[in-house]
Order: structure tokens, then C-alpha cells, then sequence
């Protein structure tokens, strides 16, 4: 029978970020990304909640820092991963290798035919490498993309401009290192790092509103709504409380109007196919929310005993657009060199044109779908089962690779 190693790494037990209903955070339980006490005092067009409770306060104002309750936002529950060891057992023996310190001697040690990786790692902007990296070191084969695509896409201006390069379209970015050094960006879209009054981080002259982020996070790690920013007064407190937050350089992008979709994708080369689009109900938001999946959406509004009616799959969308966003996902998946499976964000320019907003070839796999989890979800709609969700990716790993498993179906199979 052959030999599956299970790399992944769990998450502490009691989460800071579960949190009874209607409770508000303070203190030390606050998220870690919080919003600005001048919401109320934007224009009235802005896009500011009135029921933002519980990711309230200040980003970079005079609030006290807040609790890093996102520390571990990207590791699995032992939920899933008990049911990922499930889903893996008919191909094989199942062999779970927490990928800490240990990992390294329990690979070596066990010597598995092929691995099933969703380890995120911890430390560095490498860590989502390390497990892979590490089986290379072995000459073990294992699921997913390799290396240096784990690390391209987890540093978010790297990746868009690898896009912007193969004009995948991306939203025009710059980024701020906070030691006054101004990103590349991509200036063909007209974004570019100029102010009269000198900051200390580069500022894009126009046009506002734009969104920030920090560069090495997954998750919706230090995503909230207070990195929309509509003039140089909020962009300068955002960008400074994630570099102080985050120690790391933070992505200034053009903000996207329109509606936002997520892409499942599964395969590799000409034969990768997207599973039914997912597609953003914002209007499920609290009233007045900003119109994006942010933190508080993620972890903190949608919650099992309330979820969050945000997610339409298949979207209802005409064919055109489906197409259109289809054939930007797979460019986007080829280019960047995504193996297996990952998972693709996309929203919609003022034009009504997809842009790729994020790539995640370690995407999300709860398996209650209470948990509103994308790729399961869009897996469903497609007719398939969590275990042959799960098993899909395990086999077009071993298809590419060669490797036989105690299974007839193909890895083409669910098509």
C-alpha cells in the first residue's frame, strides 16, 4: 500500500478570534487590524459601517496596540485535519507529519511514497516553502506548487508583478517599505509614488480611494476595513500602523469598484480547469460595510451559529463574463507556475474588466460547510464530495509525478 505523508500545521487550541455572539472585543481581544475613531468624520459618500462594533478603534492612531489573535489565522483546526487524513485514507497509508521543528527527521524517518501538503509554516516570508523545500531535500514527491511559487505568491507585489509583466490584468500598485524607498509598482496603469510633501513611504498622486495591504500575509491577516483609504491623512495611518503591525512592506493598490468573485482551480497545464465561480454577496455585510472580504467578514461576522450569507455559487453571472474571468484565473494560475490546485481572487475594474487580486496555491479547505470555506463550496457545485475534493489533488500530484495509488479513477475523473 502506498505511503501518504500528511504535512500540515494545526492551530492551538481556543483560537483569541472565536468569540461569543454579539461580543465586543477589547483590549487584548480586539483584532489585530483596527479601524480608525475618524470613520464617522468621512465624507458621506464614503463607504463607512455603522455597525462595525466589533473591529472598532483606531489603525494607527492613538488606540494601544492590539493582540496578534491572527498569529495562526492560516494553520488548520483539527477538524480539518482529521478530515483531510480521512479523505486521503483509500489512496493509501496515511501518515500525519506536523510540520514543526521535527518535521525534517519524521520525513526522513518515514520515508513516504508521496506527501499531501496544506502547511503554512510560521516564521519568514519563505515559511509557506519550508514543507516542500524540505521534501525536495529528500527527493520526496510532493502535492502542490513548488518552492518558488509558494513563495512568489505569498508576497503580494512580487506576484502582481510577475502579472503585470505577462499583462495578466492587476490593479496599478505601488508599495511603502517605511524607510522611504518607493516600490516599482506598475506604472503603465498610471500609479505611481509622488507627493509634494515628501513622506516618509510612497503615496500614489491619484486617483484615491486606494487599499492597502501587508505584503507577506494569507488569510485576510491585517485585511479590515480600515485599509480603504480615500486621501493622504488616512493612507499615511493605515500604512503606518501595518509596518509597525506587520514589520513588513505594505502593497498600496488603485481600489477595485466592482463585484469580487473567487476561483477553484484544479489540474495542471492545458488540462487545469476553474470550478464554478464563487461569487461576493456584499450586500449579506453589515449595513454599510465596505464591500470586501476582509478580516471581520472572514473571522469575525461570519460565524457558524450565524453565518454570513456573502457567498452565490455558481455566481449568477452571463457567459461572457464567466468566460473572461476564467480565462484571466488560468493565465494568471500558468504564469505564476501553480501546480494542482489553488485558489484565485478576482474582482471587477470600473470598466466591468477582471482583475486578479490574489493567488493562493494553499487554498482554504474546511469541510463544514457552515464554515463557508470557497474551494469546498465551489467543489459542491461541481458535484463533488469533500474526500474527492480532496483526493483529486492528491492524484494529479501523482499523475505528474508518476506515482501510482491504490485507486483506479483517474485524476481527470470528476471533469
Amino acid at each position: 500500500m502506498p505511503r501518504i505523508g500528511f504535512a500540515f500545521n494545526q492551530k492551538p487550541e481556543s483560537p483569541a478570534i472565536a468569540r461569543p455572539e454579539d461580543e465586543t472585543p477589547t483590549g487584548d481581544d480586539e483584532p489585530p487590524s483596527r479601524r480608525r475613531d475618524a470613520v464617522a468624520s468621512r465624507n458621506s459618500d464614503a463607504p463607512a459601517p455603522s455597525e462595525l462594533a466589533r473591529s472598532a478603534t483606531v489603525g494607527g492612531n492613538s488606540a494601544a496596540p492590539a493582540h496578534a489573535d491572527d498569529e495562526f489565522a492560516e494553520w488548520d483546526s483539527a477538524d480539518t485535519i482529521d478530515a483531510v487524513a480521512a479523505a486521503l485514507a483509500p489512496l493509501g497509508d496515511v501518515i500525519r507529519l506536523e510540520a514543526n521543528a521535527d518535521f525534517p527527521r519524521a520525513l526522513q524517518d518515514a520515508r513516504p511514497d508521496i506527501v499531501f501538503n496544506i502547511a503554512e509554516g510560521l516564521r519568514g516570508v519563505n515559511r509557506e516553502a519550508h514543507v516542500p523545500a524540505i521534501c525536495e531535500f529528500f527527493g520526496i514527491p510532493y502535492s502542490g506548487s513548488d518552492p518558488f511559487t509558494l513563495s512568489l505568491c505569498l508576497d503580494k507585489v512580487r506576484t502582481k508583478e510577475v502579472l503585470a509583466y505577462h499583462r495578466v490584468p492587476t490593479a496599478a500598485f505601488t508599495v511603502a517599505h517605511g524607510n522611504g524607498e518607493r516600490g516599482m509598482g506598475n506604472g503603465e496603469r498610471g500609479l505611481l509614488a509622488a507627493s509634494s510633501m515628501q513622506p516618509r513611504f510612497p503615496v500614489p498622486a491619484s486617483p484615491f480611494p486606494v487599499f492597502v495591504k501587508p505584503v507577506h500575509e494569507g488569510s485576510s491577516k491585517g485585511i479590515t476595513e480600515a485599509n480603504f483609504c480615500r486621501d493622504d491623512d488616512e493612507l499615511h495611518a493605515q500604512v503606518e500602523f501595518l509596518l509597525e503591525r506587520y514589520r513588513q512592506p505594505v502593497l498600496i493598490e488603485e481600489y477595485l469598484p466592482g463585484a469580487e468573485f473567487t476561483c477553484a482551480v484544479l489540474g495542471n497545464g492545458d488540462d487545469a480547469r476553474v470550478l464554478p465561480i464563487v461569487g461576493m454577496n456584499f450586500e449579506a455585510l453589515p449595513e454599510g460595510a465596505l464591500p470586501v472580504y476582509g478580516f471581520e467578514a472572514k473571522w469575525i461576522w461570519d460565524r457558524p451559529e450565524k453565518p454570513l450569507e456573502i457567498f452565490e455559487c455558481p455566481a449568477r453571472i452571463t457567459e461572457e463574463l464567466r468566460c473572461a474571468i476564467e480565462l484571466v484565473v488560468l493565465r494568471a494560475y500558468r504564469v505564476l507556475g501553480c501546480r494542482d490546485w489553488s485558489r484565485i481572487d478576482v474582482r471587477l475594474d470600473a470598466a466591468g474588466k477582471p482583475n486578479v487580486v490574489e493567488v493562493n496555491p494553499l487554498p482554504g479547505i474546511l469541510p463544514n460547510p457552515a464554515d463557508n470555506s470557497c474551494f469546498p463550496k465551489a467543489a459542491r457545485a461541481a458535484g463533488m464530495s469533500y474526500d474527492e475534493l480532496i483526493q483529486a489533488c492528491l492524484l494529479f500530484a501523482a499523475e505528474r509525478q508518476g506515482i501510482e495509488l491504490d485507486v483506479a479513477a483517474s485524476a481527470a475523473a470528476w471533469q
